[in-house]
């Protein structure tokens, strides 16, 4: 019986472990800012008229029914649920139950001593050295050290030097120079 008790204490213990490790993998993901070039899915359940699936275009605007123009750049996934939450409620539906995902995350580039610069599509957990990789891996001469990132705030673009296992997001722009003996 103690055996099995703590046996099972084990597993949860080691289950609430790997929920706390993921939870601070990277959280900048979990306030995700959508921006031009993300795919989503809205979801109203019950009302196939009103689920759409789209890419956010340079505006930053969509046009969804019944609602019309809904500038969703800058916001978060739960923001959007409530905005198209509360633009249902009443007029349109009782207690609509709205669900947002991204389908697909805007790309990220990389340049500098990479064999293959260009853009690459977002996955999460991707870090500097992951991105590398998909970029066909460091050249002879790169830096793993002094690398940049580009990456936009609130409209504003701020440059961050980090290390080779940084975390990335959707629309960086990783630069990695070339080191000097």
């Amino acid at each position: 019986m103690r055996k099995n008790v703590r046996y099972l204490l084990g597993i949860m213990m080691a289950l609430w472990a790997c929920g706390a490790l993921a939870q601070q993998g990277n959280p900048s993901m979990s306030q995700y800012r959508l921006g031009v070039g993300d795919k989503i899915l809205i979801e109203v359940f019950g009302q196939s008229d009103l689920s759409m699936e789209t890419r956010l275009p340079d505006v930053g605007k969509i046009n969804y029914p019944f609602l019309g123009e809904l500038k969703l750049v800058g916001l978060t996934l739960s923001e959007v649920e409530k905005t198209i939450y509360r633009g249902l409620q009443g007029d349109y539906l009782v207690n609509p139950s709205v669900a947002v995902s991204i389908i697909e995350y805007r790309p990220f580039f990389i340049d500098g001593e990479v064999k293959n610069p260009g853009g690459y599509p977002y996955q999460p957990g991707l870090t500097v050295n992951k991105a590398a990789a998909l970029a066909g891996g460091y050249t002879e001469r790169a830096s793993r050290s002094d690398i940049q990132i580009i990456r936009e705030k609130e409209g504003r673009q701020t440059s961050l030097e980090v290390d080779v296992g940084q975390m990335i997001q959707p629309g960086d722009i990783i630069t990695v120079p070339q080191r000097f003996f």
